[in-house]
């Protein structure tokens, strides 16, 4: 149902509600404040499940009375102490306590760490309206398609300056500048009052796109009061601002013209902003371009189906086409910035590559940094480029990369626009969380009033009011390909100590309580003397160790086979302990025979 609401202030304002069911109500122009009056006997639950102490899995719940609205649903990359690990997950064991709860779910971008967990949520239960903006949404269709979880949710695309209601809650989307189109602010009406929730931003005064940071519909809530701010900290550490996207233009548009051969660009295959400009010098410099990477293709064809990137027909070829092309006329674009093992330029950099061989006079363009975690491997990749003379453009001082998150001084500026009663630093680690804090304080926030929060925490508003109440089960599900949650802490130690420390296994057979077979050892992994490698002493010591200890455990009635092995492998450490002084994964292996 449309209906049309007359507004008799001085502004004669006319807003359009649209109502749809008994949940949302969108409002197009102006902001609706009796939407959610405030009660002061309500209590609103602020809870971030991913996201702080950490970079990525940004996943918050808003929480009043019986409804659950979920801000953004991310994941995060794992680190150098999680091998054979793809991916990193919320624990979400709260939400499917709460499935009947979830009233919705609001996307802030479209960034991985902020929508890459959905799909998994939505395998656990339903969510009745996911709300995002357009670019956020076309990325999360196809992702629902693939998985085939079209029918667990309505996906809504939301519009700057646009309030929806979902539950007890309304939203506003206010348009901010990040690395990636379509990026936006919340304004969160609840009945404790008004939040703000930056989402990842910057402060950029000359974005690519020409949408500039809606500042004055921030400035707006703090002239009515904002409760409590929720704020990006992932750059607090660095002094000033963050530079613009629109200067890196010019230092592509510099190595493009001074390459001698092919050109390979690598960045975030989110970056619209980087991607639009790179094919904008491209068309100038006449080159045509390959895009190798099937999200970096998605993302281009999304974003010129929403008219956030333009090119002209043509500028794109297959791969197969790039040979029959002089080199000088050749732009790869790829995946594989953060040196990740199975991306086209890490392939490219170890011969690995069907059909892409790096070659002397190829320039390299790497326009990102590394994730916290990933320095060594980019490093890696540089390396082996390099070792094979190509010309590799990389490291925050070559200008070809500038990050989307804000600095202090761009932080400064958000906390003096809100103006906060309440000061929630998130998206950074806990050094991170603790200097954005103490900004908070500087520009007049309370110290009582600032909340340094840990994932699973909770935060209760009531009547103006703020503390710390309790925890929520939180913390990390560890994907291994398409295992969810089967790679626990136990695995984990299994593969760094194969990694780190090696494999010993021993295999015996017994019967009716007696050894069959002399037991057999194989070491994976372990330096042995040349001797200890077969008949060696330290060989000779384990067989007799477990002979020992089976036979003396088989004599006094010990049959139960966990326990023999428990036995076996207590003995079995202490030699270990003793003459390699190493601690080598043990698999003890008894086979009952009938």
């Amino acid at each position: 149902m449309e209906t049309n609401v007359s507004d008799s202030t001085t502004e004669k304002r006319i807003r359009k509600v649209i109502k749809r069911g008994d949940n949302t109500v969108i409002v197009t122009k102006g902001e609706d404040n009796s939407l959610i009056p405030l009660d002061p006997t309500m209590k609103v639950k602020v809870i971030p499940l991913g996201g702080m102490c950490e970079i990525g899995k940004n996943t918050w719940v808003i929480e009043c009375d019986k409804d659950i609205v979920l801000i953004d649903g991310g994941l995060a990359f794992p680190s150098d102490a999680m091998p054979g690990v793809e991916i990193v997950l919320p624990d979400i064991s709260y939400l499917i306590q709460n499935k009947n709860r979830i009233k919705g779910l609001v996307i802030t971008h479209g960034h991985e760490d902020h929508i890459g967990g959905i799909v998994p949520m939505l395998r656990q239960f339903d969510i009745p309206v996911i709300y995002g903006p357009s670019l956020a949404i076309g990325l999360l269709e196809e992702k629902l398609k693939e998985a085939q979880l079209q029918d667990r949710t309505t996906l809504t695309k939301g519009r700057p300056r646009q309030t929806f209601k979902i539950g007890s809650f309304a939203f506003t989307y206010v348009r901010n500048t990040h690395s990636i189109a379509d990026s936006f602010c919340l304004i969160i009406h609840t009945p404790a009052g008004k939040i703000v929730h930056s989402g990842d931003f910057k402060f950029d005064f000359t974005p690519v796109d020409g949408e500039f940071f809606d500042v004055y519909s921030l400035a707006q809530v703090a002239e009515e009061g904002a409760l409590l701010l929720i704020s990006d900290s992932t750059n607090v550490e660095r002094d000033g601002y963050t530079p613009s996207e629109r200067s890196v233009y010019r230092r592509l548009e510099e190595e493009f013209n001074k390459a001698p051969g092919r050109i390979i660009v690598t960045t975030f295959a989110s970056q619209v902003h980087r991607i639009r400009q790179i094919l904008d010098i491209c068309v100038k410099a006449e080159r045509k371009v390959a895009i190798l990477g099937r999200s970096m293709l998605l993302l281009a064809t999304i974003s010129r189906e929403l008219g956030l990137m333009k090119f002209p027909d043509g500028l794109l070829i297959n791969l197969e086409d790039v040979k029959k092309l002089p080199d000088e006329k050749i732009v790869i674009l790829t995946t594989g910035s953060q040196g990740e093992p199975l991306s086209a330029l890490t392939r490219m950099a170890y011969d690995e590559h069907k059909q892409i061989s790096i070659q002397p006079k190829d320039t390299i363009i790497i326009s990102a940094t590394p994730i916290p975690g990933n320095e060594r491997a980019v490093a890696n990749v540089v390396n082996a480029l390099s070792a094979k003379g190509a010309m590799v453009i990389y490291g925050r001082e070559s200008g070809v990369h500038v990050s989307g998150h804000a600095c202090k001084e761009e932080q400064r500026l958000l906390l003096n626009i809100v103006k906060p009663k309440y000061f929630l630093p998130a998206h950074g680690e806990y050094r991170m969380l603790v200097m954005h804090g103490n900004l908070g304080v500087e520009c007049g926030v309370d110290p009582k009033n600032v909340f340094i929060m840990e994932n699973g925490d909770v935060l209760e508003l009531c009547n103006s009011t703020a503390q710390l109440n309790g925890q929520v089960p939180a913390g990390i599900i560890m994907v291994d390909s398409t295992r969810v949650g089967d790679v626990d802490e136990n695995i984990l130690e299994q593969r760094h100590k194969l990694g780190s420390e090696g494999l010993l296994s021993i295999t015996v057979t017994i019967a009716n309580g007696k050894i069959l077979t002399e037991p057999s050892i194989e070491a994976k992994g372990l330096v042995l003397a040349q001797e200890d490698k077969t008949h060696g002493q330290f060989m000779v010591d384990a067989k007799k160790v477990t002979l020992s200890c089976l036979t003396e455990c088989l004599q006094s009635n010990g049959k139960n086979l966990d326990s023999l092995k428990e036995k076996v492998k207590s003995e079995l450490i202490t030699l270990i302990h003793k003459e390699l002084k190493r601690e080598p994964l043990l698999q003890i292996v008894i086979l009952e025979s009938q």
